[in-house]
């Protein structure tokens, strides 16, 4: 073929491709739109291209730019279980078929949110009745990437009890929690990575103005780097092929992969480093309508407490600016784990990050579940995720969705000390009783002006708990639940557990324990 007729296909080619009308890759068949909001619908095409979107009654109508990007955005509309189609036309045609109307919640963290259902406690009885078309879940999966990105990789999944074993499991049972509530279609897009920090979920943007982050941020510059010079380069891309194909090997041979090779520097690419799942697996979803937001992630953060409490809400506000809305937002706090501790003020960084968690409840429209009694010493992955997913529907009954009823534990609100006494009084309290059926309330410590901690004595008199320990004559202090693995009883009527919380503001190291000095 003569060289000029080539070049001539390939700008045919070319031209054809761009002209051709194309949506965001997260509307696609069996997907489900938010209801009762404006619904963006976005997509590209070649620039001034006219395009035409039609879904039920309505029609918008509206050009690409010079860029090549379009978006119209669709009125409210009610919820609807019988599936449409949406139509998207301009000098080719996109159809999206079986298209729902209803809740939509963004589902996204660590291991624990990316936990599927064939995982949990009772998997193959849960798999088995897991009949709910009206239940459709998208799974991003994208990875990371240096730069926010505009697409994304992803279909949806209508709930059988084929496809819900990959489900994520606290997705799920929240959605399955809504479902049968609100008897509307759910749609649950679950964009996790296990093993990641909340910094790589976080815009690199957004925590460039954070001065308390720019150490962080500085030594992963730095990583990069090192990693990038001519050299390492050349090994780390070596040694990167090398565990691919042993990889590869061991998949095929349905083996454990070995652990990747410690490089120089650290991977652009790294899942870890900040920005980069923001990048691939939070911006291609912006505008996407949706109601809200779960979170379930901490556990590679519990080094660094304090940090964290910066991190939360940030990671909050800069969700939030990019979908313009103050959306209702909730998270999962971090259970119990680890061998239970011995000493009353053993090292606890578990506690640590989880009163960061608590304290990001400042911010307006969040909510948290409180999990110290489901937790598991010995897995990191605890597989009771049917009650973190009602735990969360709870919220979102009571505060997205208007309904009456308890959604949340006991709460601290003030505490009173009287001669060797600390009478504690809490929130959300009714009908405040111990787990067990027991007269002793576990799970607090007392301490004196010395800061010496005490495994205290606790009861519960006319709805108020009763701190106390007869070698502490004058507390000053008391904590509860602080431990990575503290023994609680303490719940409210509806049974769901008290918040972890300390009345002192006392130093501590890094591992959590007191400083005395």
């Amino acid at each position: 073929m003569k060289p000029w007729l080539i070049l001539l296909l390939v700008s045919t080619l070319a031209c054809s491709v761009r002209a051709a009308v194309t949506l965001s890759p997260v509307f696609k068949d069996h997907m489900v739109l938010q209801r009762d909001r404006q619904v963006p619908v976005w997509g590209w095409a070649e620039p001034g291209q006219e395009i035409n979107v039609k879904f039920g009654e309505q029609t918008k109508v509206t050009k690409a730019d010079k860029d090549g990007k379009w978006k119209v955005v669709l009125d409210p509309m009610r919820a609807s279980s019988d599936p449409d189609i949406l139509r998207v036309s301009g000098q080719s045609t996109e159809v999206v078929k079986d298209v729902l109307v209803g809740e939509v919640w963004l589902c996204s963290g660590q291991s624990n949110m990316a936990m599927n259902v064939k995982g949990v406690d009772n998997a193959e009885k849960e798999m088995l009745g897991a009949n709910f078309p009206l239940i459709r879940m998208f799974f991003v999966q994208s990875f990371t990437a240096t730069t926010p990105q505009e697409q994304c990789a992803g279909v949806w999944q209508i709930c059988t009890p084929k496809t819900v074993a990959n489900f994520s499991a606290a997705a799920y049972f929240f959605g399955r929690e809504l479902q049968q509530d609100l008897k509307v279609p759910i749609g649950l897009i679950n964009s996790s990575v296990g093993g990641t920090p909340i910094e790589s979920w976080t815009s690199l943007e957004a925590m460039q103005k954070e001065p308390r982050l720019h150490s962080l941020l500085k030594r992963w510059e730095r990583d990069v780097e090192l990693f990038e010079q001519p050299d390492n380069r050349a090994k780390n891309d070596l040694a990167k092929k090398q565990w691919q194909d042993a990889a590869k090997a061991a998949l095929a041979g349905k083996q454990s992969p070995p652990p990747q090779p410690a490089y120089v520097g650290s991977d652009p690419l790294h899942a870890a480093r900040p920005g980069n799942l923001f990048n691939g697996k939070i911006a291609p979803l912006v505008p996407f309508s949706i109601r809200g937001i779960l979170w379930y992630q901490g556990e590679s953060n519990a080094a660094n407490g304090p940090l964290y409490a910066v991190q939360m809400p940030l990671l909050i506000h800069d969700w939030r600016a990019r979908w313009g809305a103050e959306l209702p937002f909730a998270w999962v706090q971090l259970p119990n784990f680890q061998k239970r501790e011995a000493e009353p003020d053993a090292a606890a960084n578990w506690a640590r990050l989880r009163e960061a968690q608590a304290a990001a409840l400042k911010e307006p429209n969040t909510g948290m579940t409180v999990n110290l009694d489901i937790g598991d010493a010995g897995n990191i992955h605890p597989k009771n995720k049917q009650e973190i997913g009602r735990r969360l529907a709870l919220w979102a009954r009571a505060k997205v969705y208007g309904e009456k009823l308890e959604y949340r534990g006991p709460v601290y609100r003030s505490h009173e000390v009287k001669g060797g006494e600390v009478v504690i009084q809490m929130d959300h309290a009714s009908g405040l009783k111990t787990s067990d059926g027991g007269a002793a309330v576990k799970g607090f410590v007392i301490a004196d002006e010395m800061k010496r901690w005490q495994w205290a004595d606790a009861h519960i008199e006319d709805g108020k708990v009763i701190v106390s320990h007869p070698a502490v004559l004058k507390p000053v202090a008391v904590r509860y639940a602080w431990a990575n693995n503290p023994e609680v009883n303490l719940v409210n009527g509806s049974g769901l557990p008290a918040a972890p919380f300390r009345t002192d503001d006392w130093e501590m190291d890094n591992a959590g324990k007191t400083a005395t000095k």
